[in-house]
């Protein structure tokens, strides 16, 4: 197929519009202040998971675990298949049907009654989205030029926060105003909106299923088995990794950031419903700021890192995780949590954009940057997986969230120390500075 036409990358970037919506209806704001609602018994939070007694939070932050942790083993491979097969829009396909029928089953999660149905369900919506997105993001070189791809890539993101943002709103509304939409039934709101995730996804992603081509090219059989080829490069990269000190710091540095960051993400609702008894009225549009504050606070650390350098820029925002994390150990109210929100936004987009980029330019001259940001991704979802279960661990063992708070702190800190080493070291300068001050 000819790279560059329109039509095809305008239904490629629709997809970002269709699938957004799981991460920011299901994954941060109205899923886990419902389930909260709906697995507690008064002051009692145990819940029954196939016979077995488990705090709530601590059931729902390991399904994310799981999930995630079932994307990173499996990831190299299904790309593999995408890569040797051509089939990449079936796959997508397959696994976005898994994600947004899960989501839509959510409907039908109910309480304590039905959690191991609940916890199912969104275990597989989390599965499928992961795995759609690895699909998804193989496409991007096949359609685009690579002198495009970046430009391409920045406007799905801004068509999937808009698209996120759109249908929250609506459930917002829906949850604050039932009897606007002749509802009467307390939880029958956030259940439609589960339902509204199920049909916004799949009908949206339709035009991306239309628009993308059915086969790709694929590799010659003598580059490697179709099934391993995704390990192999993992392995090689892996490898390149170690020979540079530079880049087995920062990646260090990453993880440990990630596991912090990614884990308040998926967390923050949770944690003010729970600890906070907050109510969806403050928490929901609390999720809202931190996503508008994100877009200004990823374009302050962009030119910061411009004036000062990535690494330096980066330091201070993780500097800026670790107060968070300590003020939000002592947060008691509404107030507090909003004001954490706030600068949880100004650092959130910026830690993750700033991260992507000094990669970028740490990486060693190549042609195959798609391995090397295949060896990313699947350590930023282990860094997820390794993150969430900590927290739920150390909620198990402690009795609160607070302590898994202060747990998050000790990743910031660990990533501080390894970017910290990366800023002492003056040998061999880099490719693009991102150590010193540009002139």
């Amino acid at each position: 197929m000819k790279k560059g036409d329109k039509k095809v990358i305008r239904g490629w970037v629709m997809y970002d519009w269709a699938n957004s919506v799981y991460q920011l209806t299901i994954a941060s704001a109205i899923f886990p202040i419902y389930y909260n609602q709906v697995t507690r018994n008064g002051n009692n939070d145990l819940v029954s998971f196939f016979g077995f007694e488990i705090r709530n939070t601590v059931l729902y932050s390991w399904a994310i675990a799981a999930a995630y942790l079932v994307v990173a083993v499996f990831s190299p491979l299904f790309s593999s298949i995408a890569d040797y097969t051509g089939r990449r829009k079936l796959f997508m396909r397959i696994f976005t049907w898994i994600g947004s029928l899960s989501c839509g089953a959510l409907f039908f999660f109910t309480g304590r009654n039905t959690i191991e149905f609940g916890v199912i369900a969104f275990s597989l919506g989390t599965l499928g989205y992961g795995g759609s997105i690895v699909f998804y993001n193989s496409f991007l070189p096949v359609i685009a030029d690579e002198k495009d791809q970046d430009r391409i890539s920045a406007r799905g993101y801004a068509m999937g926060y808009l698209g996120g943002v759109v249908l929250l709103l609506f459930n917002l509304l829906m949850i604050m105003k039932p009897v606007l939409f002749g509802i009467h039934d307390g939880s029958l709101p956030a259940r439609i909106s589960f339902l509204s995730v199920f049909v916004w996804w799949i009908g949206f992603s339709q035009i991306t299923f239309k628009r993308l081509p059915k086969y790709t090219y694929g590799r010659t059989k003598n580059e490697g088995h179709a099934l391993w080829y995704g390990y192999q490069e993992l392995v090689v990269v892996f490898r390149q990794v170690r020979k540079s000190h530079r880049l087995t710091m920062f990646l260090a540095g990453f993880f440990f950031t990630m596991m912090g960051l990614l884990t308040v993400m998926f967390m923050a609702a949770t944690f003010g419903e729970k600890e906070l008894h907050l109510t969806e009225s403050v928490l929901i549009p609390t999720i809202l700021i931190i996503q508008l504050v994100g877009m200004m606070g990823s374009w302050l650390f962009a030119r910061l890192s411009e004036r000062i350098g990535n690494i330096q820029a980066l330091l201070i925002a993780v500097t800026i995780w670790v107060f968070i994390c300590f003020g939000a150990y002592l947060i008691t109210n509404a107030a507090g949590f909003i004001t954490a929100a706030f600068f949880i936004g100004m650092v959130m987009g910026g830690t993750q954009s700033l991260a992507r980029s000094t990669y970028s330019k740490m990486i060693p001259e190549t042609k195959d940057h798609t391995s090397f940001f295949s060896f990313y991704d699947v350590m930023e979802k282990l860094a997820t997986v390794a993150g969430t279960f900590s927290f739920g661990f150390i909620e198990m063992i402690t009795g609160s969230m607070r302590y898994s708070i202060l747990a998050i702190s000790v990743f910031f800190i660990l990533g501080m120390v390894f970017l910290f080493i990366i800023y002492n070291i003056e040998r061999a300068p880099l490719r693009p500075s991102y150590l010193t001050r540009k002139k």
